[in-house]
């Protein structure tokens, strides 16, 4: 018996206090998603402004209306 290590008896109140004092660090992996996510995002955000702006330029380059000149 005296090979044997003794046994630590950890209570709930310690064992919940070194899980939540270590966090978790965001790895580099995750920043660099995140990053190529906001680039992404203004990216589609700038294409649809421009089709937008495009769209409502030709509508208005192709409209109907005659000129009195045409008549």
């Amino acid at each position: 018996m005296s090979g044997k290590k003794p046994i630590k008896i950890i209570k709930k109140d310690e064992r919940n206090r070194k899980e939540s004092s270590v966090p978790k660090p965001a790895g580099a992996r995750e920043a660099a998603r995140e990053m190529v996510q906001t680039v992404t995002n203004w990216v589609n955000e700038l294409q649809q402004t421009k089709r937008q702006e495009t769209s409502e330029a030709l509508k208005m380059l192709l409209t109907e209306t005659r000129r009195p000149s045409e008549a």
